[in-house]
């Protein structure tokens, strides 16, 4: 049996969620920045770790900026 790549703790089948390629606990699988509780298949990973797409993983890890649109709202890092 699985053990919860989050809380190390077993997996049974009744609980398991199938996620980047492990099997997890349902409230086990959250965005490692704001905690917020992910379904399989509706998030991103990096290094690893599940993050809900918007806004974590767009705000850690997409290109820095700000605005909503047009040829201002990124700055880019040299």
């Amino acid at each position: 049996m699985p053990n919860c790549p989050n809380c190390s703790k077993p997996v049974y089948f009744a609980e398991k969620v199938t996620s980047m390629g492990k099997d997890w606990h349902r409230p086990c699988l959250k965005c490692e920045k704001c905690k917020k509780t992910l379904s399989s298949g509706s998030h991103a990973e990096h290094d690893g770790k599940p993050y809900c797409t918007r806004p974590c993983y767009a705000a850690l890890f997409g290109p820095g900026g700000f605005g909503h649109g047009g040829t201002e709202s990124h700055t880019f890092k040299s």
